[in-house]
């Protein structure tokens, strides 16, 4: 179902939005959740007991309600640009977010393990407040998000679990890194901050934090999912999608980004570094992203992408073929930076991290 088509039946244009799934936006998972449900942590007992006993304490417990701070947002003067892509970008994060609500909810009601189920029990929780919170934001404006259409109407992609692991690992440290990013450089200009909810993005993020050292501790369970030939090619491609993705999705942003003072190439730049520094603690196998040829295989991905959308747009005989030749250029765009050659390293011999930027 289109986004016209959800408009048509009475569904509002952020929902619509919610509910798109091409390359860029984020998807919702399902998986073999009798396999998760057979996961032996015993390997990393001491330090997922002192995880469990630190989300059990639920430290965001209070964060997440609007005190003084919480400025009203004069939506209707908003440059309609700037209200485009920030809309955008609040609605892409509640997906994100809320597909690890649904996520992480359905391996606790399927699971009999009473490890896993207490994880996954917590992460759904602090995922609902994450997307709850963002909601109350847009529907500030009119524009919240139907959550209940959004899990009946959005498109479900299956995932073996150590692909679960891999890519959901990666969304909650990247989005620790993104955040905590936003977050510093508002504190240094605050000035700059177009939206309250930003405010709110430093506990916010440890919550992100967290749920990734859930998920390196669930891959240290069994070395194969981290040091076998396979496993390390997929980790490589699973690294180079989650930020090549992040890349195309932020130069759709201009006015986002310049309101809130941040040029958008340092941005993703730093955020890559410190995602790959914190992903040392499990993979073996890190991104070059001071080689010339990253920088280099972004832009013509970035390029490709446009000029799919622009196909996209335009329909017809022609928009198919320009939506082809587009997409043969994204895919060897893409191998292009797959096959940069990546940096080994040693993860320690304590998995766990704390939240340090």
């Amino acid at each position: 179902m289109n986004a016209r088509a959800d408009v048509r039946a009475g569904v509002n244009e952020t929902t619509a939005k919610a509910t798109e799934t091409t390359l860029l936006d984020p998807r919702f998972y399902t998986t073999d959740f009798d396999a998760l449900d057979r996961i032996d942590v015993t390997p990393v007992r001491a330090e997922w007991d002192r995880l469990i006993a630190e989300m059990r304490s639920d430290p965001n417990r209070n964060h997440f309600r609007k005190t003084e701070a919480w400025d009203a947002t004069d939506w209707e003067s908003m440059d309609p640009q700037l209200r485009r892509e920030l809309v955008d970008f609040m609605v892409s994060s509640l997906t994100a977010e809320f597909s690890g609500c649904v996520l992480y909810k359905e391996m606790k009601r399927r699971g009999s393990n009473p490890d896993i189920c207490e994880l996954f029990n917590y992460m759904a929780r602090d995922e609902a407040r994450h997307a709850g919170f963002i909601n109350d934001a847009l529907r500030e404006a009119g524009i919240a998000v139907n959550l209940g259409f959004l899990t009946k109407a959005k498109k479900y992609t299956y995932f073996r679990p150590k692909f679960i692991y891999y890519a959901t690992y990666l969304s909650e440290k990247i989005g620790y890194a993104r955040y905590i990013t936003i977050y510093r450089h508002l504190e240094k200009h605050p000035e700059r901050i177009i939206h309250p909810i930003f405010k709110w993005f430093e506990q916010w993020c440890n919550d992100e934090f967290r749920h990734g050292e859930a998920f390196a501790l669930l891959m240290r369970t069994d070395p194969r999912l981290t040091q076998s030939l396979s496993s390390r090619l997929w980790i490589r491609f699973f690294l180079v999608a989650v930020f090549s993705v992040m890349y195309v999705r932020d130069h759709a942003r201009p006015a986002f980004h310049e309101a809130l003072g941040i040029e958008i190439g340092a941005y993703d730049h730093e955020v890559f570094r410190k995602t790959g520094e914190i992903a040392r603690q499990v993979f073996p196998v890190e991104i070059d992203i001071d080689n010339p040829r990253w920088q280099a295989g972004l832009e013509r991905l970035r390029r490709a992408m446009l000029a799919m959308d622009r196909a996209r747009r335009r329909g017809g005989i022609a928009g198919f073929l320009g939506r082809m030749a587009a997409g043969a250029r994204s895919a060897a765009a893409f191998a292009g930076l797959y096959l940069i050659p990546v940096r080994r390293s040693v993860p320690p011999t304590n998995p766990r991290l704390v939240p340090s930027y």
